[in-house]
């Protein structure tokens, strides 16, 4: 069973190093505990996710840049992701306002070779069946 991902649930980027709250904004009429229910559209970001405090990706420009500066030693940069599509669905049939639900065990890639994943999904009663 996964739970729905509710406005303010914890999400962490495995290139990042602090987590980051989602705010849903795809929809507001379905409600989980009170909150909006998110949908894998609420991906855009630093709208819906992001920033994950400092990005630790060689992908990244900023950080590739920093490290070279620092003559091959990892520089660490702020993180401003770069979400690669919307979330991965794992329940693509339970719809909420026509598009399909964010659950706990959903994944968003970032572009700079990172994974973002939910870490507390907001709520713990609404299970996606």
């Amino acid at each position: 069973m996964s739970l729905l991902v509710a406005m303010g649930a914890t999400t962490l980027c495995t290139m990042g190093t602090a987590p980051a709250p989602i705010k849903v904004t795809s929809q507001t009429k379905v409600l989980t505990e009170g909150k909006p229910a998110a949908t894998i559209q609420d991906s855009a970001p630093m709208t819906n996710v992001g920033p994950y405090g400092m990005c630790t990706s060689l992908v990244n420009p900023a950080v590739a840049a920093a490290t070279a500066a620092a003559l091959g030693v990892l520089t660490p940069q702020p993180c401003t992701p770069v979400p690669a599509g919307t979330w991965i669905p794992t329940k693509p049939k339970v719809l909420l306002g026509g598009r399909p639900c964010l659950t706990q065990d959903c994944k968003l890639v970032c572009a700079y070779a990172g994974q973002i994943s939910i870490t507390l999904p907001g709520q713990t009663k609404v299970n996606a069946e």
